[in-house]
């Protein structure tokens, strides 16, 4: 994952297939994603920006998620909320930038 100043802050987290970006990220201490909701995808405080090359792998986002992506206002075209990317086996090398700020 990628911090918003760049790739010096660049942080490589393992993952169990199954779990969700915001999951791993959370586990991982990985700095900038809070996930203030568990998971629920009500508060947006995990809001990621995949990769072109990774976007059409993280799955297409629910009313709920566009709901809040809709409020962010640092929306990308390939902006997700992690706790709604389920991680598979396909992609491990997944790269992913966080925000300048969270929600």
């Amino acid at each position: 994952m990628g911090g918003h100043d760049g790739p010096e802050y660049a942080h490589v987290a393992e993952f169990k297939a199954g779990s969700s970006v915001m999951q791993i990220a959370v586990d991982s201490a990985i700095p900038g994603i809070d996930g203030d909701c568990g998971g629920e995808c009500a508060c947006g405080t995990c809001h990621v920006i995949v990769t072109n090359e990774w976007f059409s792998k993280t799955g297409t986002p629910g009313n709920e998620e566009e709901q809040m992506l809709s409020m962010t206002p640092e929306r990308a075209s390939t902006s997700r909320l992690g706790c709604q990317v389920v991680l598979t086996d396909e992609m491990d090398g997944m790269t992913v930038h966080l925000p300048e700020f969270q929600m």
